[in-house]
């Protein structure tokens, strides 16, 4: 089961060392963890798949641009929320951008306010996004404890078989079924049919 240790962080990756200034004053006058990069090549060194927070990228950098990182991210299933920063020629770059699985994005000059609410916006999805990633990872854990007959049950009572029926079609008595079904519900920390159904229902979304 997975475990994010990594401190929620909001990195900025812009050449331009006058608003990076300027985003991390903003940032940290809200007590929010920051990280500032001058190049998209010294972020993707550092990124971690498994980071929690959030990613300011600006559009047009030199070498590596925002549009080329932002794919490799992708590439790389890195699920950081990204927010472009553009300029007032760059829109419909940024809306490219979106296209391709950014979060949001912003033009400058950018109102603070405005600014922050995108990026708080931009945490509070990605804290759920993680979040779903642990309940997966502990049904999975939960999934893996069952034996082949308890799974057998499991996916025929999912199909909406009644134990008379999953009986027939396992060779076994209908009050076997019921210890095995009791089972997997425990073990999956479950009480009706309908919760099983949503649980196969999330692992299949993955």
């Amino acid at each position: 089961m997975r475990e994010n240790r990594l401190p929620e962080t909001v990195f900025v990756v812009d050449d331009d060392e006058a608003m990076r200034d300027s985003i991390h004053w903003l940032l940290e006058s809200v007590n929010l963890n920051t990280r500032m990069f001058d190049c998209a090549s010294d972020f993707l060194d550092f990124c971690d798949p498994e980071q929690q927070g959030c990613l300011l990228l600006d559009v047009r950098m030199s070498g590596m641009s925002g549009m080329e990182l932002l794919e490799t991210l992708k590439s790389r299933d890195v699920a950081l929320p990204i927010i472009i920063i553009t300029g007032h020629g760059d829109v419909p770059m940024a809306v490219r951008a979106l296209k391709n699985g950014a979060f949001d994005f912003v033009q400058k000059p950018f109102n603070a306010q405005e600014l922050l609410d995108r990026v708080h916006a931009a945490l509070k999805l990605d804290r759920e996004r993680h979040q779903r990633c642990r309940e997966i990872d502990l049904r999975r854990a939960h999934l893996a404890q069952l034996t082949e007959r308890e799974t057998e049950v499991m996916g025929l009572v999912v199909e909406g078989h009644s134990s008379k029926i999953i009986a027939q079609k396992l060779g076994i008595s209908p009050k076997t079924v019921d210890i095995h079904r009791a089972n997997m519900m425990r073990k999956l920390n479950v009480r009706t049919v309908v919760e099983i159904v949503q649980l196969n229902l999330r692992l299949d979304e993955l």
